[in-house]
């Protein structure tokens, strides 16, 4: 990685602080690396004191957007060539983001839906494991059927039940029974038809790889932090700002 084609990552973090560490790991260690100079330069903005997400679409507040919206502004201000945020229901509140910063913004939601096309292009139902708030909002469902598939969503039980197993992994339970709750979860999506699942919620990767399950599993913090080591090398373009 040579300096000319260097391009500095600012992350919006702290949505949850675990599971931003868990994508600085990874992109870490995807990279390939010999020394400490070989690895890519990320400005991290961990602030948990973001405001609950769930909260904000349940109310309809603005509270979040203006949060992300200084957020993105600090960390384009402290240096950062484009944005990524670790935190797939935040993107519901993107609108401050974009109208404050004049620097690219990575989607993890369109770039986990985009995996499908590589993973397994042939998948026409699309289980999808993320928040209630970010169901509700319909953020992932519209970028998967605007990929000409079907999006599949856990019922209330199963819903309630993802609920309860992302808090307990944000207030730091990351044991082997979460690990077999959220596999359990999976599996439901797969009964009901699914032919790849989504980790839309950057705290199921820290317990659930997918390694036992009967259809692939995508994980939205791999793909981010995939995208964002490419970017950050050169290895392709920034796109323009949107």
């Amino acid at each position: 990685m040579t300096e000319s084609v260097r391009k500095i990552v600012g992350v919006m973090g702290g949505m949850g602080p675990d599971a931003t560490v868990d994508f600085m790991a990874r992109v870490i260690a995807m990279t390939n690396s010999g020394s400490d100079q070989d690895h890519v330069h990320m400005i991290v903005d961990q602030d948990p004191t973001i405001p609950n997400r769930q909260r904000a679409i349940r109310e309809g507040s603005a509270d979040v957007t203006e949060a992300l919206g200084v957020m993105a502004k600090r960390l384009e201000d402290a240096g950062a060539d484009f944005l990524v945020m670790v935190c797939n229901t935040a993107h519901v509140f993107l609108d401050g983001v974009r109208a404050g910063t004049s620097i690219p913004f990575i989607s993890i939601i369109d770039e986990s839906v985009n995996e499908i096309d590589r993973v397994c292009p042939d998948a026409r139902k699309v289980g999808v494991m993320a928040t209630d708030g970010c169901l509700d909002t319909g953020i992932y469902q519209d970028a998967i059927t605007a990929s000409g598939r079907e999006a599949l969503v856990p019922e209330k039980d199963g819903l309630d039940q993802l609920m309860r197993l992302i808090s307990a992994i944000k207030a730091g339970n990351q044991g082997e029974d979460i690990r077999q709750s959220m596999q359990a979860s999976a599996n439901e999506l797969v009964q009901q038809g699914a032919d790849v699942i989504i980790a839309g919620c950057t705290e199921i990767p820290i317990v659930f790889d997918g390694e036992n399950c009967t259809v692939p599993v995508i994980s939205s913090t791999n793909v981010l932090a995939e995208r964002t080591l490419e970017l950050a090398k050169g290895e392709t373009p920034l796109p323009t700002k949107r």
